[in-house]
């Protein structure tokens, strides 16, 4: 039997770090590039010229989100070793905002990057159909995940 050309003879060796990073990135950004075509394909509040632009906006998405999170957790990590309610309090304040504001900074470089070629109306100039688009991706990420995780 002959070998294929994507089978090789060379031991198993488990992904590295690097490699595993690479691939989660890349699963999150074609996650985010399927929820964006659908409700662009679906709802009349997402409005998209072309599957260019789709890609591109799930790209700077990803790279958008990943941001947010890392500030707001060097944010909590900030407050971590700070005791008492008041400190608590302003952890999760400090968070809240930060994810809040950040989905402002997201619109305004899709705006700024795309302009009408990807477009968000409704309610609040589009900022209600934003919001759910990037509450979607982020629960069909963690779907995904949960999936694969139930796979090990």
């Amino acid at each position: 039997m002959k070998l294929h050309h994507h089978v090789t003879r060379e031991a198993y060796a488990p992904p590295s770090t690097r490699q595993r990073i690479f691939v989660r990135y890349l699963v999150s950004i074609l996650i985010d590039l399927v929820v964006l075509n659908l409700c662009a394909e679906y709802w009349q509040h997402v409005q998209i010229s072309s599957f260019s632009i789709t890609l591109a906006a799930a790209l700077l998405l990803q790279l958008l989100l990943q941001g947010t999170l890392v500030i707001e957790h060097r944010i909590a990590a900030w407050f971590s070793g700070r005791q008492g309610l008041s400190w608590q309090f302003l952890r999760f304040f400090s968070a809240w905002l930060v994810l809040f504001a950040s989905k402002f900074v997201m619109l305004w470089a899709i705006d700024l990057a795309f302009g009408d070629a990807l477009l968000f109306t409704g309610p609040l100039h589009g900022v209600v159909a934003f919001l759910a688009v990037i509450i979607a991706m982020v629960a069909a990420e963690e779907l995904v995940e949960q999936l694969v995780r139930r796979l090990a």
